[in-house]
């Protein structure tokens, strides 16, 4: 019973780990990465659409994404969708294509990523926190129940507290990756 409580906070901070990267993905580095545009929504007839569901999405150069549109007049709602994001790039179209060219980083705009990489970790934190005052709920229960003695009981909190240890730390080396990952010019 207690094994399953722990495969079932392992499988849910795996969950919380795989947010917090695909987050990390949203946070513009030295070169483009098209991720940045995950969140852009495009008014597609009248539903709002994921831009990629309604474009080709490709990083040209480092520091250049161009959007290929599968119907041309969808230029003019992607600019607008685009702008409407605020990503940091005007979009530039050539009545084919839509192209962001990104300006190199400035120290500032890396610092200010580097505070939002470790706000996004402490969110993955506070959701590993959350998993674990769940997981210990789960063993008292048991408890309670006389599913376990109370040091089985004692030794499932403190199996509860090693995994949560675990998982805090594998999110403090992806958010000091990030870090240096960000700060590298």
């Amino acid at each position: 019973m207690l094994n399953e409580i722990y495969s079932a906070q392992k499988e849910s901070c795996e969950k919380a780990i795989a947010a917090l990267k695909r987050d990390f993905t949203t946070l513009r580095t030295g070169k483009v990465n098209i991720n940045i545009l995950d969140n852009v929504t495009v008014d597609y007839y009248g539903s709002m659409t994921a831009l990629n569901q309604v474009a080709t999405v490709l990083a040209s150069d480092a520091s250049t994404i161009t959007i290929t549109p599968w119907e041309k007049s969808m230029i003019k709602a992607i600019s607008s969708a685009i702008q409407a994001a605020n990503i940091g790039v005007n979009p530039n179209s050539d009545g084919e294509c839509v192209k962001l060219f990104f300006p190199p980083m400035t120290i500032e705009q890396r610092q200010e990523n580097v505070k939002r990489s470790k706000a996004m970790g402490e969110k993955a934190k506070v959701a590993v926190r959350n998993i674990r005052k769940d997981a210990n709920d789960d063993v008292k229960k048991l408890e309670k129940d006389k599913a376990v003695s109370e040091d089985e009981s004692k030794k499932g909190q403190e199996e509860v507290q090693k995994i949560t240890d675990a998982y805090n730390t594998k999110i403090d080396t992806l958010v000091k990756d990030k870090e240096a990952e960000l700060l590298k010019v």
